[in-house]
């Protein structure tokens, strides 16, 4: 799944640090916690609101409509100024007394300052990550953003969209900056990753103003679909409007891509193959910074790196079971695998009635889960969700599949994104673990039920820790078994498969940017030990080389929870329910993972006393 906000936006609590318990404890009266807990959930809430004002895409995302005619200021000067509000915001919390606040409102304490801190503390690493990389960056957000989020209801709203065009020039330009201040420090991304960037940016700008094509570009398809669809303009406005999106696209848009173009393809010769984290200054210090925010715990990158090729073991032997399951000629996992990618039984065809069946494929499912989430959940989001492609010009360089939130205002459904340009990478029978990973119960009802949560302040509606939100993904992945679903031998292994690729993560990671791996030897090592076909394996390793420690956190997180869950169970006897467990962990919305063992340790303790 992606984030909305910038790298490390939304911070961890950090296990070393809880200050607040040193507090020095005294007895409040009802009435005077209830006037604390209203006075700090507040000022989380003016905090929040602060930020968002800040923050013109964040709007934009929260479906609020202010700014919309506006970037984000992606400057330095406004990161330190960001940084300096951390400071103060820091600071802020003194004017309360935490042991005067209720429990829901200690926890936000803690959250609010623990992110604050680690906010201030990493801000240090800032230009430790690729700004435009193949998987994501203001080069493809700007496209995605006009055409899912910016909505356009009235003629202001079309207005806007062409101003916001006309203003990707010093956006681009910015953006422009910050690469080139990352150059000075020698942060620049390996050889790989600068022709699929420089083919993105070429596919935006194809097609009809750009050249003459039968193809219309994507964004005047899009801008010329939405004003066409308004009511309350005439048909003379409408061409007006249409002619000036058409000189915005020519003016602004077209050089500010073919600026970063020339640019990115002048960069591309200070490249090289180096790959990990270890090579950028302070690396290690910083890799080891990534893998405790990315999975909110202590753990060293050696330790995550034992973790994955013990899990790795464990999920093999797993797979022996399914290999005799199938009669397969013989035990050898590799030549399984072999068969698992290449056979045509697995893969639909490469054509648009194909695409077409992945999708309805992946509804059925989502629906039959849907039909049964009552059996192991109390509370169930609002917000629908949608099946979609990814768009075509961002389908050569994104992963295969992720999701996108809804609205919090239920103008925009959560969407499952499935990335089909190439269904030869896309096996069918990791189709149902995909759908509820990414659908339901996985990220949608994770981020839509926060959003929609009245009990806890808007940082932490919006906020999101990776541990939290990918372990809760990988965890229902399993949920689907325990239901009695995955009655196709082969969607069992589809299941197996994703965890398998998950653990894998654990040894490749720290393996590239703390080992020293090389690309080769790490796609040589997901080869040879995951079901993944050859082209997802190559996709996969350069997700993780652009995005260092953040698939730590899918496996850490899916075990924390399973761990808990099992405690619980253990503890609770027959007082143990499954949907109270799962209300529990969707309910407190995003959260650490030393919180989330708090809060189900506090509900054993409870429901024990009953």
């Amino acid at each position: 799944m992606k984030n909305i906000n910038l790298l490390f936006a939304v911070a961890v609590i950090l296990a070393s640090c809880n200050s607040s318990k040193t507090k020095k404890e005294t007895k409040s009266t009802k009435e005077e916690i209830a006037a604390e807990s209203k006075k700090a959930n507040e000022f989380f809430d003016r905090n929040f609101d602060a930020s968002v004002d800040r923050h013109p895409m964040q709007q934009g995302y929260l479906g609020i409509k202010k700014d919309i005619d506006k970037w984000d200021d992606i400057s330095d000067k406004a990161a330190i100024a960001e940084n300096e509000l951390d400071k103060k915001d820091l600071d802020s919390l003194k004017q309360f007394n935490y042991n005067a606040l209720d429990k829901e409102a200690q926890i936000s304490y803690k959250l609010f300052e623990e992110n604050t801190k680690e906010r201030i503390a990493l801000f240090q690493y800032r230009f430790h990550n690729y700004p435009v990389n193949q998987e994501d960056g203001l080069h493809t957000d700007v496209p995605t953003f006009l055409i899912n989020i910016h909505r356009v209801d009235s003629l202001q709203d079309a207005e806007a969209y062409i101003n916001r065009l006309l203003k990707v020039a010093p956006l681009f330009d910015e953006l422009i900056v910050g690469i080139k201040m990352r150059e000075e420090k020698n942060i620049i991304p390996p050889k790989f990753v600068f022709p699929l960037v420089i083919g993105s940016c070429k596919n935006i700008i194809s097609g009809e103003p750009f050249e003459k094509s039968a193809k219309i570009n994507d964004l005047m398809q899009d801008f010329t679909t939405k004003v066409n669809a308004l009511k309350s303009i005439d048909e003379t406005k409408k061409k007006d409007l249409l002619v000036r999106a058409k000189a915005a696209l020519l003016i602004s848009v077209k050089p500010a891509y073919e600026k970063l173009i020339t640019y990115m393809e002048s960069l591309s010769k200070k490249a090289t193959e180096d790959a990990g984290a270890w090579k950028f200054p302070e690396g290690n210090a910083f890799y080891a910074a990534a893998i405790k925010h990315h999975t909110t715990t202590n753990m060293t990158p050696d330790e995550v790196f034992n973790l994955g090729e013990k899990e790795v073991a464990r999920i093999h032997a797993e797979i022996h079971v399914i290999m005799k399951k199938t009669k397969f000629k013989n035990d050898n996992i590799q030549d399984f695998f072999k068969f698992m990618t290449t056979d045509k039984q697995f893969y639909y065809k490469n054509d648009e009635a194909g695409r077409n069946h992945y999708l309805k494929q992946a509804e059925g499912y989502i629906s039959n889960m849907n039909s049964r989430l009552d059996e192991i959940f109390i509370t169930k989001p609002k917000a629908p969700l949608l099946v979609t492609r990814v768009e075509p010009y961002r389908e050569a360089s994104t992963g295969g599949a992720f999701y996108d939130a809804p609205s919090p205002d239920g103008s925009r459904p959560g969407r499952f994104y499935a990335n089909l340009s190439d269904m030869n990478i896309m096996p069918v029978y990791q189709l149902e673990a995909l759908a509820y990973h990414e659908g339901i119960p996985g990220h949608h009802m994770q981020i839509a039920i926060a959003q929609e949560l009245k009990s806890i302040p808007k940082f932490r509606k919006f906020g999101g820790y990776t541990a939290y939100s990918e372990g809760w993904g990988l965890y229902t992945e399993t949920l689907g078994k325990e239901m009695g679903l995955y009655t196709d031998v082969y969607q069992d292994f589809g299941r197996l498969s994703m965890e398998l690729l998950r653990a894998a993560r654990l040894v490749v990671d720290p393996g590239i940017h703390y080992k020293k791996w090389t690309t080769e030897q790490a796609i040589k090592y997901f080869t040879e030990n995951t079901a993944e076909p050859q082209g997802e394996c190559v996709k996969a390793i350069k997700r993780y080389i652009v995005w260092p420690g953040q698939a730590t956190a899918y496996k850490v997180g899916m075990l924390k929870i399973m761990q808990l869950r099992e405690d619980a169970k253990k503890k609770l006897g027959a007082k143990f329910s499954i949907r109270e467990f799962h209300d529990l962990i969707l309910t407190a919305g995003p959260v650490p993972l030393s919180v989330m063992q708090e809060l189900v340790e506090d509900w054993v303790k409870t429901k024990s006393a009953k």
